[in-house]
């Protein structure tokens, strides 16, 4: 669940009758309205102190784990040592306790989208885009789908 300000009552809602909840705080994807929006989280200490806070709200609540995602390591860092529950970082440095990225950016499936917090471990998006236009060209040239694909 993304956030806890507002969800608190739901979250604890969900723990208590048995559904498992991971918390994420940061970086809030699902909230995102505009491209500009995708930035570094918790910079100021105003908004780091918030951040805390609403950690500690989690843990409250009784999450699992919580997704950090966005924020200064150092940050991260300080958050993991002080939980009890495990921290998945992405693009909040080395220091939670697991990491993930999401994997269309890990096999490099859109070339004009790299965040800094991103490693290409491969580059799939040029096997997709060969993938696609050899089963574009099978459908127009109508060679697919054969009698061997039909029923």
């Amino acid at each position: 669940v993304e956030g806890v300000r507002g969800h608190a009552e739901v979250i604890q809602h969900l723990v208590a009758s048995g559904i498992p909840v991971m918390g994420h705080l940061g970086l809030l994807p699902q909230s995102v309205c505009a491209p500009e929006d995708y930035k570094v989280q918790a910079k100021t200490p105003e908004t780091a102190q918030t951040l805390r806070e609403e950690v500690e709200m989690l843990e409250r609540c009784g999450v699992f784990a919580l997704v950090l995602e966005c924020i200064p390591a150092s940050l991260a860092h300080e958050i993991t040592a002080g939980l009890k529950v495990p921290t998945i970082g992405i693009g909040a440095g080395a220091g939670c306790d697991g990491q993930v990225l999401v994997w269309h950016d890990l096999l490099g499936m859109n070339p004009e989208f790299k965040p800094r917090f991103v490693r290409r471990f491969g580059e799939g998006g040029k096997t997709i885009q060969q993938a696609l236009g050899k089963f574009a060209h099978a459908v127009h040239t109508g060679i697919f789908p054969a009698a061997k694909e039909s029923f």
